[in-house]
């Protein structure tokens, strides 16, 4: 099976499910905080559990800062992006490639119904398809040199 044809339900079930999130009231400050301190590039922001947007760093960087605001003065429901594009489970690796791609996101949250169950950033979905392919390579190889068993 290609690496691209794999649903995020396989690629969820080989990542940690640590999802960090921020409240739409709290600061934009308070937020790259938290950033910093889970070493993350964007958080979910939460609304009593439901999912009401995703801020990331380039929203800070466009929303704020190059407009000359101050990150303690501003709150995360001022420039946080939604709605939030989302995947399910059953969505493809290559599915959500194309989706990235395509909306020029890097963060994709992973719902069940209405319940986030997991977040996939561009990089986790490069380093599965760079893994993958390791793994074909090395099959290949084993194969024409009559090392596989």
């Amino acid at each position: 099976m290609s690496e691209l044809a794999v649903t995020v339900s396989t690629m969820l079930k080989q990542k940690p499910r640590q999802i960090w999130s921020i409240s739409p009231a709290a600061s934009v400050y308070e937020c790259l905080e938290m950033m910093a301190e889970k070493q993350v590039g964007a958080l979910l922001v939460m609304d009593q559990g439901t999912l009401t947007g995703i801020i990331s760093e380039r929203d800070y960087a466009r929303k704020v800062f190059l407009l000359g605001r101050t990150s303690k003065d501003t709150l995360v429901a001022e420039i946080m992006t939604s709605p939030v594009v989302t995947v399910t489970c059953q969505h493809t690796i290559g599915d959500c490639m194309h989706i990235v791609t395509d909306k020029r996101i890097r963060h994709l949250p992973v719902m069940d119904g209405d319940k986030v169950i997991g977040l996939i950033s561009i990089g986790d979905l490069v380093n599965w398809v760079i893994n993958e392919q390791q793994k074909t390579i090395m099959q290949l190889q084993a194969y024409i040199c009559g090392t596989a068993s």
